[in-house]
């Protein structure tokens, strides 16, 4: 090939790699991520910041524009970020998990770029490394619809980011260390909104945000906790929920939402009541030892302290289950609304679409060489040296791990072997997938580079003649799902997005002691139209550090 040729081969494999990101607006950060003090229970820690910041910043953009972090790690250990929710289409090279990415050294830095294609709604990023997250580094994704794509509601006045949760007074590396050792960490010590806690009465008390009389807020509200589902409620105001994870839902009022664990959802409040303070009120829910707290909602010249009376929690116990699965079913998908693109979102019928694969994921605890495990049918997942994408990329994944360890469908016994857990998918398959939980405490489960479709929850055990109380008309689609004790979900979802995507438990205790897998996607074809090639800039580590770079994706 001579000299002019292959410039022109250059010039359009750079075309091609870039153009699904061209001619969009681009926002870039720079972010410092240092320790500092931090007082979410009232007891100073060391806390993770960005920025100075905690939360970290937020990510403010709209569908379709491409996102440049320029991650700096002055910690002491290795970090990573993932945005949990982005699909990042083609391109998991960038989705922050340890099973797709080299962590950022300390002192180094590391330069993300994604782009939210065709995307709305409310997410959060946060750290996936060790258990970083108990300490911070966790901030709000807002992803805005294009001016013209209309929103099924009226423009709010203003609208405000909620990062609730549980909250550990000991820091990351004690926590690590528990878990380490073989242990739990146990129960949280209190839940925070927005790295804060109140108690009633407390005159010191930071309002959240301000209203004014007459006007409609829109509330963005994620669970950015280690363990605990948390309900939260205003008091003396109604919710009406507009959107959950991307999707524009039907427009309920609620005088009170259950928010499982990585799970976020946007509210509408309208400012109706006499002017004077108001508490904003997160609890604990299904959890033995009851945690809540209050955060102040002031009205602009408003006259008078919030009152003392806060609005009851709902039920707990069996007649609390029958409750959230109540409300779990009454969110239904907006199917006349648009969310990123012109068409209506019901115009997807996702309910004629043939299963050509079930999958049914049974959790499960136990112990390997006398320490705690947290498992998925049988197999118990652990990070390896080399990240699993990278092992794939390079043709070595033989030497680093093996598929399929883990079967469809959940083993006899309680043998649990302790590997990297990395499953199969076949590009462009519509699979259904089964959550049953036979344990006492509820599980929340995220799925990264997609979207599914939450077709059902039940209690009991699944069996194929569930499917008949599947909702396939217009359950919503998301990327989170939680399980209640002795009850089991069912989710739906088309593998379109090739790379190496991580499906995971939302407590960071049981992901970090195994309870998460990873689905290869891989399209044959090897060509940029369903994958991007390895980033110039992506940073190398374990046994691949060393060898020469495949050929690009053509």
């Amino acid at each position: 090939m001579g000299s002019s040729s292959q410039m022109i081969f250059v010039a359009l494999f750079l075309c091609l790699s870039t153009s699904a990101i061209a001619g969009d607006p681009t926002l870039e950060h720079e972010w410092k991520i240092t320790y500092g003090p931090i007082a979410p229970l009232g007891v100073t820690q060391q806390g993770i910041l960005i920025n100075g910041q905690f939360p970290g910043p937020v990510i403010n953009c709209t569908s379709n524009n491409n996102i440049v972090v320029n991650v700096f790690n002055e910690l002491d250990e290795p970090i990573l970020l993932t945005w949990a929710g982005v699909q990042q289409r083609k391109n998991s090279w960038q989705d922050g998990t340890p099973g797709a990415m080299c962590p950022i050294l300390p002192g180094k830095n590391y330069t993300y770029r994604f782009q939210v294609k065709d995307q709305i709604g409310t997410y959060f990023y946060f750290p996936t490394t060790a258990l970083h997250r108990a300490s911070g580094g966790i901030g709000m994704i807002k992803i805005h619809n294009r001016n013209l794509i209309p929103i099924p509601f009226d423009k709010p006045a203003d609208e405000y980011a909620v990062l609730l949760g549980d909250w550990y007074n000991k820091g990351h590396k004690s926590l690590k260390s528990i878990l380490d050792s073989g242990r739990s960490i146990g129960r949280p010590d209190g839940i925070q909104i927005n790295g804060q806690s109140s108690k009633v009465g407390d005159a010191n008390a930071k309002p959240l945000f301000t209203f004014e009389a007459g006007k409609t807020y829109r509330l963005r509200v994620c669970n950015v906790g280690l363990r605990l589902s948390v309900n939260f409620r205003i008091q003396g105001h109604t919710m009406k929920v507009v959107e959950m994870e991307g999707s524009h839902t039907v427009q309920n009022v609620y005088d009170s939402l259950d928010l499982h664990v990585g799970q976020c959802m946007s509210v509408l409040v309208t400012a109706d009541q006499t002017p004077k303070d108001y508490y904003f009120v997160a609890s604990s829910r299904f959890a033995q030892h009851p945690l809540s707290t209050v955060a102040v909602i002031r009205y602009a010249n408003g006259n008078g302290p919030a009152s003392p009376e806060l609005p009851p929690p709902p039920p707990e116990n069996t007649k609390g289950i029958a409750w959230s699965i109540s409300q779990f079913r009454s969110f239904r998908w907006n199917l006349t609304s648009n969310a990123a693109r012109p068409n209506p979102q019901g115009s997807y019928k996702y309910g004629k679409i043939n299963i050509t694969r079930t999958i049914k994921l049974v959790n499960t605890r136990s112990s390997s060489n006398g320490k705690l495990r947290f498992g998925i049918n049988g197999v118990s997942h652990v990070d390896a040296e080399t990240p699993l994408k990278l092992a794939e990329y390079y043709g070595v994944a033989d030497k680093v791990f093996t598929y399929n360890l883990m079967k469809d469908e959940p083993q006899e016994g309680n043998k649990v072997e302790v590997a990297p857990n990395v499953v199969n998918g076949t590009y462009r398959n519509f699979v259904e997938i089964i959550f049953e939980n036979h344990e006492k405490t509820i599980q929340t489960w995220h799925l990264d580079g997609f979207s599914f479709f939450a077709v059902a929850i039940e209690p009991g055990r699944w069996s194929p003649e569930k499917r008949k109380n599947y909702n396939l008309l217009d359950a919503v689609s998301r990327c989170t799902i939680q399980v209640y004790p002795n009850s089991w979900a069912a989710v739906m979802t088309t593998l379109d997005n090739a790379g190496m995507w991580n499906l995971r438990s939302e407590m960071r205790e049981r992901a970090y002691l195994g309870q998460q897998l990873y689905l290869s996607v891989v399209s044959e074809a090897r060509s940029l139209r369903d994958e991007y090639s390895l980033p110039e800039t992506q940073q190398l580590c374990g046994i691949v550090e060393s060898l020469p770079k495949p050929a690009p994706y053509t």
